[in-house]
């Protein structure tokens, strides 16, 4: 049987340090698809991946026995994130390569239209304000309940729900409106 993330954690901070290695291995793929997808760059997102881990390192005694592991780390790289563009004086450009899968094969012809429409919904998802593009990140891409993004976050669960409705109209909306136009016209933010 598999060792909990939150025992593993409790371990780590208890010394155990070998143990970061575990939760290492499980998340930094998960974590940097997260930061892919919020920052528009697997440039970033590689920096961010390691900054996460080390401050998970440095902060192990901040880690409670009764919180989720997992909201504690995204928790970490929301922080590591803000921290990161506040010592920034440009804007991170878009990547498409943010969005690709690492596990992408060669697209069949059959797909052109499929990788066209996912292109613009990820312009899209980059034109959305940040805390909006998070919260669909998060609900969206990385599965969490509703109820574990209102702890991240801070917020209560109905807050969540009605932030997460309005986001993804307003991604609908954008989309729709760069569907209508031929993808030679689309202009990256």
């Amino acid at each position: 049987m598999a060792v909990s993330d939150e025992a593993l954690m409790r371990a780590v901070r208890g010394g155990e340090l070998p143990r970061l290695g575990v939760l290492f291995e499980r998340y930094h793929l998960i974590l940097f698809e997260f930061l892919s997808r919020v920052t528009g760059s697997r440039h970033v997102a590689e920096d961010l991946v390691q900054e996460v881990f080390l401050r998970i390192l440095k902060y192990r005694a901040t880690y409670r026995d009764d919180a989720r592991f997992e909201a504690w780390m995204y928790g970490i790289a929301r922080n590591a994130r803000a921290d990161y563009f506040a010592n920034r004086e440009k804007v991170v450009p878009l990547s498409q390569e943010a969005f690709q899968s690492p596990h992408r094969g060669p697209a069949p012809e059959a797909q052109i239209e499929q990788q066209r429409q996912s292109a613009l919904l990820q312009i899209a998802l980059m034109q959305l304000r940040e805390d909006d593009r998070e919260l669909i990140v998060l609900a969206r891409y990385r599965e969490m309940k509703h109820e574990d993004i209102a702890e991240l976050l801070g917020i209560n669960q109905g807050t969540v729900k009605v932030r997460l409705h309005r986001a993804l109209k307003e991604l609908r909306d954008t989309f729709m409106q760069r569907l209508e136009r031929p993808l030679c016209d689309v202009k990256r933010p």
